[in-house]
């Protein structure tokens, strides 16, 4: 089936080179290094999973790259034809033009795999609580989330980023989980990288759903594996918090930072336990929660009895495609979950979700760069 679409492809294109012997050999070229470019890299990573290098995943990124440049040529070549045809007139400017879009939109990503994915944008996000103690004015809060440690393949870059984060000078920098992709090993050449995250009230962190992969769970594992994820995330320089609460105090005003296990809607796993984090804030003016997963927000954040003024969550990566021109934002992630990157607000009570800091299968980004999210808390 792959193959006939491939050649029905091939053949559209044919008439709009003057060569077809030349065309013939560069086109099934490229066909076969796709396959190649799926296959080769996880032999690769087969040998060694826990670190990827920048040709494994240029390899993989190209391969998808040129999969789904073909899957969007092909119904504009279909749609051009069918006008050609209504018209009575030669297909070729309309097969032209198809390619042209193709052309454009594969380099998209290429630039997407080779630059875009450490393109790191700061996102100043302008939020206005007005029950919030004068005490607090100006606290500005600095997210990053799902850093996939697993598939980076470039420390320096990574570095950059972090750089990029201390560069705002936030009271508290804040990571919504997903640490690694599967492996334990993943995170470890990164350790040091990380640890220079510094923020005069700390650097706090939560478990997305993938740092739960790294083990098997029963009952007689999960004792160590709570402890085991406390120390990793205090070796890359985090405090984690699971199910509980870090209250800051200031000229007798309260803001306490709650933080969750992940609460996924299935398959994801659903550990968060809201009630129990929130114990001990009930005298507090301001409560920020971190939950990895935006899903949970209208599951259980907004109708819960203690206000929750600000949730911060990642998980969507925005998919690490789409656009935002003028204010008009959209992703194909979009018809999967309603609150996919931005900030939401509902009772007032907000949401923002965060595009992440890393990626994960596709290794680029194209039009959804890796963002710093940074929140500097305002009466009005």
């Amino acid at each position: 089936m792959c193959f006939v679409a491939d050649n029905l492809l091939f053949q559209s294109l044919l008439p709009l080179f003057s060569s077809a012997m030349s065309f013939k050999w560069i086109y099934w070229a490229i066909s076969f290094l796709t396959i190649a470019g799926f296959i080769w890299p996880f032999f690769l990573m087969a040998r060694n999973p826990e670190v990827r290098s920048p040709l494994t995943n240029f390899m993989i990124g190209l391969a998808f790259s040129i999969i789904v440049t073909k899957i969007l040529y092909m119904p504009l070549m279909l749609l051009g034809k069918g006008i050609a045809a209504l018209l009575s007139m030669s297909a070729a400017p309309f097969l032209l033009g198809a390619f042209g879009i193709a052309l454009v939109f594969f380099l998209f990503m290429l630039y997407g795999i080779s630059l875009g994915k450490y393109q790191y944008k700061v996102s100043n996000v302008p939020l206005a609580i007005p029950d919030l103690p004068a005490a607090f004015e100006g606290f500005k809060i600095a997210q990053i989330s799902d850093i996939h440690s697993g598939t980076f393949d470039s420390i320096k870059a990574v570095e950059k980023g972090v750089k990029m984060v201390n560069e705002q000078k936030a009271d508290i920098i804040v990571f919504t989980g997903d640490l690694v992709n599967q492996q334990a090993k993943e995170i470890e050449p990164y350790y040091k990288v990380f640890s220079q995250l510094k923020a005069p009230e700390g650097v706090y962190s939560v478990l997305g759903n993938h740092d739960y992969y790294q083990f098997r769970w029963t009952q007689d594992t999960a004792a160590h594996n709570y402890l085991f994820y406390r120390e990793q995330h205090q070796k890359t320089g985090f405090q984690l918090l699971l199910n509980e609460n870090i209250v800051f105090e200031k000229e007798g005003a309260k803001l306490a930072l709650i933080g969750v296990e992940n609460w996924g809607e299935p398959p994801f796993p659903q550990l968060g336990d809201l009630d129990l984090a929130v114990e001990g804030t009930e005298d507090c003016d301001v409560r920020i929660l971190l939950s990895h997963d935006p899903t949970h927000w209208k599951n259980e954040v907004i109708d819960h009895p203690e206000h929750i003024h600000l949730t911060l969550s990642g998980h969507t990566h925005a998919m690490q495609f789409g656009f935002n021109i003028f204010g008009f934002k959209w992703s194909p992630v979009k018809y999967r979950y309603k609150e996919w990157w931005g900030l939401y607000e509902k009772m007032g009570r907000y949401l923002y979700v965060n595009r992440g800091f890393g990626f994960l299968g596709f290794p680029g980004r194209v039009g959804m760069p890796p963002e710093i999210s940074v929140f500097e808390l305002k009466q009005e």
